[in-house]
């Protein structure tokens, strides 16, 4: 199980490709705690939402803004998350979203090349400093649609986006110019890897065609210097608190509670995931 912040190692590696993959992010207790929470949590099954592909899959997303008082929320404000994190972005982080992304066997939608910030751009972030973390609940394979990035294309810069079915991609004409140049890499993972990336890292995922689910935890985090000039339906800085590595163990199998900030579907059509 990796604790503690990023390595200078892995620092260097996610500057210079976009990207970093952890292995053993959360230990094997910690990832079946998460992953049964998340299978049996009623709020999560309610808030849900269907984000159509251009072939008519979907997959469901379930958003919240702040990080509750749950398995969930001890993950994203773990000090080997958030610790991580700022040494990645070289500042204070604040919680920006999470969503749990779940692909069901054999209807499992893709999804869109885009860049995160291709999106929060229009939220009044000035600056594209903010990253995610996806963790892998279930195993992560090419069969049932597991993340691909394009390895250094958070240089490219912003690019521009437009929608495509229901979700927000970037422009096809650019994302085929950079795979001509930069090697797709295929973020296969065990349950409990993950990999932190870039928000301008040009990112997606093919749709499930397997037998098995593929579930996945993803907290996003702005800089407290990137506070947007603007309000949207994201927060503004807000300190987060951050917990001992040892919480997420110690909260159990614990799910969302009533009251959690879901985002409602018909205000996250612009929301693209992995």
């Amino acid at each position: 199980m990796t604790t503690g912040p990023m390595s200078d190692l892995q620092v260097k590696a996610f500057q210079q490709d976009g990207f970093v993959v952890i292995r053993g992010l959360l230990n094997a207790e910690e990832t079946l705690l998460t992953l049964t929470a998340a299978r049996q949590d009623e709020a999560i099954r309610e808030h849900s939402m269907q984000v159509i592909d251009t072939k008519g899959r979907s997959t469901n997303l379930s958003l919240w803004n702040h990080p509750g008082d749950d398995i969930y929320g001890a993950i994203c404000r773990s000090r080997r998350v958030v610790d991580s994190m700022e040494k990645l972005l070289g500042d204070e982080v604040y919680h920006y979203h999470s969503k749990l992304s779940a692909k069901q066997p054999k209807v499992g939608g893709a999804w869109e090349w885009h860049q995160d910030y291709g999106y929060w751009y229009q939220n009044g972030c000035l600056f594209p400093d903010l990253a995610s973390v996806f963790i892998a609940l279930d195993p992560a394979t090419r069969e049932n649609g597991c993340l691909q990035l394009l390895k250094g294309s958070h240089r490219m810069g912003r690019i521009e986006h437009g929608r495509f079915g229901s979700q927000t991609g970037a422009d096809p004409e650019r994302v085929e110019a950079a795979m001509k140049r930069m090697d797709l890499v295929y973020c296969e993972m065990e349950p409990g890897d993950a990999v932190f990336f870039h928000g301008n890292t040009l990112h997606s995922s093919d749709p499930n065609v397997s037998d098995h689910p593929r579930w996945g935890l993803i907290c996003c985090y702005n800089t407290r210097s990137n506070d947007p000039y603007k309000e949207s339906h994201h927060p503004n800085y807000t300190p987060l608190l951050k917990l001992d590595d040892s919480s997420i163990q110690a909260m159990g199998a614990r799910g969302s509670e009533t009251g959690k900030s879901f985002l409602e579907a018909k205000r996250d059509k612009t929301q693209s995931a992995n």
